[in-house]
């Protein structure tokens, strides 16, 4: 994990692309060489509506994506948009994931985390790595990505989701629980709902593997100044110790994967 100088452009863009990648998710291509990192993020400046982070799903140096679930007033904004519309930009900001060539890698990925996780798995390939790619979702309608990960060389697909609509019905964990058995993984990275991650950085522990974790936290500014994703009690700033974290780090910590804070600060228990 490796802290970066926080980029401080602002830039207005045009969306060139919208990807509707399911009933609730859409993908906005940006022809921008933004230069972003696999776990870093960027703050988007909605117009007249609001500011929000959105991890960078892909990046070749000539134009990046954020996938964006419809889940509040913002991504309802955006996702009303279209091709040409414009939008700021912020970033890249925050850490990113690491890993070494020809590393064996267990990405897990929750709901919409699939995106950010297929950005470190097509980048990871390109040196070697050989990849284990766990998605889990309610049911089939709500995996993303699972073509463009198809696709990628070296790279093994599990699926799981709740109802057992596709893939193995139940938490992925339980899938990740059998690879890691098997100790050929070197690294685990996840990305998706805290208490998944939770689940996540615990059957690492068992098997004695190192994990990192995308954290979510409300942000306001993602360069230190508002002190919004502030975590109890260390007061550290996921927007610069992050979003990618130490599970070492973060297992201590009082509110990791019980609580969350809104706007306001008010906790709001899982």
């Amino acid at each position: 994990m490796n802290i970066e100088k926080f980029d401080s452009r602002f830039e207005i863009l045009p969306i060139k692309e919208i990807i509707d990648e399911n009933p609730t998710t859409k993908t906005f291509v940006f022809e921008y060489p933004l230069g972003g990192k696999p776990g870093q993020f960027i703050m988007m400046w909605i117009p007249g509506v609001d500011e929000k982070p959105m991890s960078v799903a892909f990046d070749d140096g000539k134009e990046f994506w954020v996938t964006v679930c419809k889940v509040g007033p913002a991504s309802e904004a955006l996702h009303l948009m279209k091709v040409g519309d414009l939008v700021g930009v912020r970033g890249p900001l925050g850490t990113h994931y690491n890993w070494g060539n020809g590393d064996h890698l267990a990405l897990v990925a929750g709901g919409y985390g699939a995106a950010p996780m297929y950005f470190v798995a097509r980048e990871a390939v390109k040196r070697g790595c050989k990849v284990e790619f766990f998605i889990g979702a309610r049911s089939k309608d709500l995996l993303l990505y699972v073509d463009k990960i198809s696709k990628l060389e070296g790279v093994n697909l599990h699926i799981s989701t709740n109802d057992g609509s596709e893939g193995r019905q139940g938490f992925v964990t339980v899938l990740l629980d059998e690879v890691l058995a098997e100790g050929n993984c070197d690294v685990v990275f996840t990305c998706g709902p805290e208490v998944m991650m939770k689940a996540v950085g615990e059957v690492a522990d068992k098997h004695n593997v190192a994990s990192y974790m995308s954290m979510e936290k409300y942000m306001k500014c993602g360069i230190g100044v508002c002190g919004q994703c502030a975590v109890d009690d260390t007061g550290e700033l996921v927007c610069k110790q992050g979003p990618v974290m130490d599970w070492k780090y973060l297992k201590k910590l009082p509110e990791m994967g019980k609580y969350h804070r809104d706007a306001q600060g008010t906790k709001h228990y899982f």
